[in-house]
C-alpha cells in the first residue's frame, strides 16, 4: 500500500470520529443537558423541550434522508459533511440565543439536518471508500467518537455553564463543534475515484455465496419473524431514547440532585455505552446473537427502574453505567441479529425498514414520557411505560429463531420457493 493512500485512510479515520464526537457525542447527547433550564426559565412544559427532538426527526428523515444518501453517491461525503457539520453547530448556538418556542423547533430542525448530512451516512460511505482490509476496525474506531464525546459533553457542558451561565455554554458548545470538526472535514478528501478495491474473483465468488445463501432463506418481510424483530427493535430504541431525553429533566427537576451530580451519571451512562459496545460485540462472536440480543434487552428493562428509585447517589452512579452498557449493546446488536436472521446479502433492505421504524419510536417516546409527566406530575406513569417497553421487546426476540438459514417451516419454504 503506498505512503498517500495509507495517510488518507490515516485522515479519513480521523475525520469520522473528529466528526461524530462533534455531530452526534456532543450534540444529540449535549442538548438535553439543558431541558431543565428551559423549562425553569421559559415555563416550557417537558413535553415541548422533548418535541423538537421528535418533531425535526419525523421531519427531516423522511423528507432528506434519501436527499443525503443520493447527494452522497453524487457528490461524495466530504461536501456534505461540511454541510452539516455547520448547520449541527449553528443549532446549539441559536437555541442559546432564543427564548421562542417556534425558533426552538427551526434550530432543533437545523440539528436534525446537522445529524443527517454529517452523521454516520457520509461518515460510514468517507470510510467504506477508503478501506477494504480493516474497514471494521477503521468503522470500530470512529463510532467510538460517539461514545467519547456523550461522555464527555455533559461535564464540559456543566463547566462551561456553571461559569457562563447556560445560554452562552449552550452556544460554546455550537463553536466548540465547530471548531473541532470543521478543519479535519474541511482538509479531508474523498477516496480517489477507482481506488475502491475491485471485486475481483474472490468478490464474485463470494458475492454469489451470499446470492445463494440468500436464495436458500424465506422471503422477509412476510416472513413471521420479520414483526417480531421489528417490534423488538422500536421497542428496546425507544425505551433508551426515552430515558435519555428525559434523565436529566428527572435528576434534576424532579430529584433535585446537583448540576455536578448529575453531568457525573450521565457522563457514566455513555461511559458504560462504550463497553457495552465492546462487551456486546465480544459476546455476539461467541454466543448466539438471539441470546445476546435478549441479555441486551433483559439489562435495558432491569436498569431503567433501576434509574428511577436508585435511592443514593452512589446507586445512581451504578446503575447509570449498567444502563450504559445495555444503551451501547442495543444499537450494535440489531443489524448483527439481522444478518443472522435473513443474510448479509439482504441486510440493506432490512435495516431500511428497521432503522426507519427505530426513528419513530425515539423520536415520539420521549415526547410521551415528558407529556405523561406534565399530566400525572411524576415520571412513575412515564417510567413505567419505559419497562413496559423493554419487557416488549425482550419477549419479542424470545421468540424469534436462532437463525432462518437451517430447515424452514413450511410456510416459509413455500414463500421461498415463490
Amino acid at each position: 500500500m503506498n505512503a498517500g493512500r495509507t495517510s488518507g485512510q490515516a485522515l479519513a479515520a480521523t475525520t469520522a470520529f473528529v466528526s461524530l464526537f462533534a455531530i452526534v457525542g456532543l450534540a444529540l447527547y449535549g442538548l438535553p443537558f439543558f431541558y431543565d433550564f428551559m423549562v425553569k426559565d421559559f415555563g416550557w412544559t417537558r413535553a415541548q423541550v422533548t418535541s423538537g427532538n421528535a418533531y425535526s426527526k419525523l421531519v427531516v428523515g423522511p423528507l432528506f434522508g434519501f436527499f443525503a444518501g443520493w447527494f452522497v453517491d453524487r457528490f461524495g461525503s466530504r461536501k456534505l459533511m461540511l454541510i452539516g457539520i455547520l448547520l449541527a453547530g449553528l443549532a446549539p448556538i441559536g437555541l442559546g440565543a432564543t427564548s421562542s418556542l417556534a425558533f426552538f423547533y427551526v434550530f432543533y430542525l437545523a440539528n436534525a439536518l446537522g445529524y443527517v448530512c454529517g452523521g454516520p451516512l457520509p461518515n460510514q460511505v468517507l470510510l467504506t471508500r477508503w478501506f477494504d482490509a480493516g474497514r471494521g476496525k477503521a468503522m470500530g474506531f470512529a463510532y467510538l467518537g460517539i461514545g467519547v464525546g456523550g461522555s464527555l459533553v455533559p461535564l464540559i457542558a456543566h463547566w462551561l455553564e456553571v461559569r457562563y451561565g447556560w445560554h452562552a455554554a449552550l452556544q460554546l458548545l455550537g463553536v466548540i463543534m465547530i471548531a473541532i470538526a470543521l478543519p479535519l472535514i474541511w482538509i479531508v478528501r474523498d477516496a480517489p475515484s477507482g481506488s475502491a478495491p475491485a471485486e475481483g474473483v474472490g468478490g464474485a465468488a463470494h458475492a454469489a455465496t451470499a446470492t445463494a445463501k440468500a436464495g436458500s432463506r424465506p422471503r422477509i418481510f412476510t416472513d413471521w419473524t420479520f414483526p417480531l424483530l421489528l417490534v423488538g427493535s422500536m421497542c428496546s430504541i425507544g425505551a433508551v431514547g426515552g430515558t435519555m431525553q428525559n434523565l436529566k429533566l428527572f435528576l434534576s427537576l424532579d430529584r433535585l440532585i446537583p448540576q455536578g451530580d448529575v453531568a457525573g451519571i450521565l457522563s457514566l451512562v455513555l461511559l458504560g455505552s462504550i463497553g457495552g459496545r465492546l462487551l456486546m460485540g465480544a459476546l455476539a462472536d461467541i454466543f448466539p446473537k438471539k441470546f445476546v440480543m435478549l441479555t441486551i434487552y433483559g439489562l435495558v428493562a432491569l436498569t431503567v427502574p433501576m434509574l428511577y428509585v436508585a435511592p443514593s447517589v452512589g446507586t445512581l452512579r451504578l446503575a447509570a453505567i449498567a444502563f450504559g452498557i445495555g444503551l451501547g449493546g442495543d444499537y450494535m446488536i440489531i443489524p448483527l441479529m439481522a444478518a443472522e436472521l435473513y443474510g448479509v446479502a439482504r441486510l440493506g433492505r432490512v435495516m431500511g425498514v428497521v432503522l426507519t421504524a427505530d426513528g419513530v419510536a425515539e423520536a415520539l417516546v420521549p415526547m410521551g414520557v415528558g407529556a405523561l409527566r406534565d399530566r400525572y406530575g411524576s415520571y412513575g406513569p412515564g417510567f413505567g411505560l419505559l419497562v413496559t417497553l423493554a419487557i416488549v421487546g425482550a419477549i419479542a426476540v424470545a421468540v424469534l429463531p436462532r437463525s432462518l438459514g437451517g430447515p424452514a417451516p413450511a410456510a416459509a419454504r413455500r414463500d421461498a420457493a415463490a
